[in-house]
């Protein structure tokens, strides 16, 4: 059996696609029980013409009146999509600038046959001590024209095919004790399948959500990855017995992440959610919500690939977007070391070891 097929009769489009579907109904399952007195997140199923489908499950607080409770969450986004089609020359461009170390094609006017599948999710707590957190779990294949070209009947070869991922905190307000949560539960995920893998996802991590116009972060990490299949890669030790090199294994690994992500996040979000807030402190927060925006924009080249791709749905693509944002000129918040937003600023422009 070829590292490149999966073990089982069935291909890895289908488990991916299976796998994705049940992941999103745990995560949102999870975030609607934090507040049964919310509103439900809104399912919204749609099918991309170019091929393909996604169910996008979006939140969005309504506006409270006076004197009403606030909800947990401000906005939340957890979205799947299985799409495929073919990739213009200038998404095929951009492609080879962020996968330097995948094996693809060199030659293709007409573009390239693809197939993509994730999940991906951004949630905005509404108190300012509650952190934004961010994850994203994906595949991506891409086929060979000719073969593509022969019909439903012949299976596509494929050239390349990896696996990209992983999740990351973005606080307001600094608690080591829930930074070294969620980088500990996601080390144990790690540990489970190599040593090695943490410490190269976490600095990984901490190198791609950087905003350099700002020196500092994005947020206090988390773990990070891309293009991992069957060959050496870059970033991680050149050894086949350390770490997962088939298709079967990586998937396997990548499954465990995506569980992760409850047992690390939610648990934080049920305490500082609780937590007396002034209305400095959300100035505060929707000043670094500011940052996430720059870095989301401007940064982020999964934003880039998604807006570049023919039939790309925006809404989707955007949903990452808090609700509600600030830029100050010249703030001096952040600007004492020794306030607890100063605190934070400090950890932003140098990364530290949470476990």
């Amino acid at each position: 059996m070829s590292s490149s097929e999966p073990s089982n009769s069935k291909s890895m489009r289908v488990l991916m696609e299976s796998w994705i579907r049940f992941l999103q109904e745990d995560i949102v399952q999870a975030l609607e029980k934090l507040d049964p007195n919310a509103p439900k997140f809104q399912r919204d199923s749609w099918v991309r013409p170019e091929g393909g489908m996604g169910q996008s499950c979006v939140f969005a607080a309504p506006t409270a009146s006076e004197g009403q409770k606030e909800f947990i969450l401000e906005k939340a986004g957890v979205n799947i999509s299985i799409v495929h089609g073919t990739l213009p020359p200038p998404a095929i461009k951009q492609m080879r600038a962020d996968h330097t170390s995948m094996p693809l094609p060199e030659d293709a006017p007409g573009g390239l046959p693809f197939f993509a599948a994730g999940i991906s999710l951004v949630i905005h707590p509404k108190n300012p001590h509650a952190p934004t957190c961010h994850a994203n779990y994906r595949y991506f294949e891409i086929t060979d024209p000719a073969s593509a070209a022969a019909g439903a009947d012949v299976a596509p070869k494929t050239l390349a095919w990896w696996f990209g991922g992983g999740s990351d905190l973005t606080p307001s307000y600094l608690y080591p004790a829930d930074a070294t949560h969620f980088h500990q539960t996601h080390k144990s995920a790690c540990d489970a399948f190599s040593p090695s893998f943490y410490p190269a996802l976490k600095k990984w991590c901490d190198e791609y959500f950087y905003i350099p116009h700002r020196s500092e972060s994005r947020g206090i990490g988390g773990i990070f990855f891309d293009d991992l299949h069957a060959g050496p890669h870059a970033r991680l030790p050149d050894n086949p017995s350390d770490h997962p090199r088939s298709l079967d294994s990586i998937f396997v690994f990548v499954k465990s992440l995506g569980a992760a992500f409850v047992p690390a996040y939610i648990p934080i979000v049920e305490q500082r959610a609780k937590t007396p807030y002034t209305d400095e402190q959300r100035r505060w927060q929707l000043i670094r919500r500011g940052r996430y925006v720059e870095f989301n924009l401007v940064v982020d080249r999964g934003t880039k690939f998604g807006l570049m791709t023919p039939g790309a749905r925006v809404e989707s693509i955007l949903m990452s977007l808090p609700e509600t944002a600030r830029w100050e000129y010249m703030s001096e918040m952040g600007a004492d070391e020794e306030t607890e937003e100063g605190k934070l600023i400090r950890v932003l422009k140098e990364p530290k070891e949470w476990v």
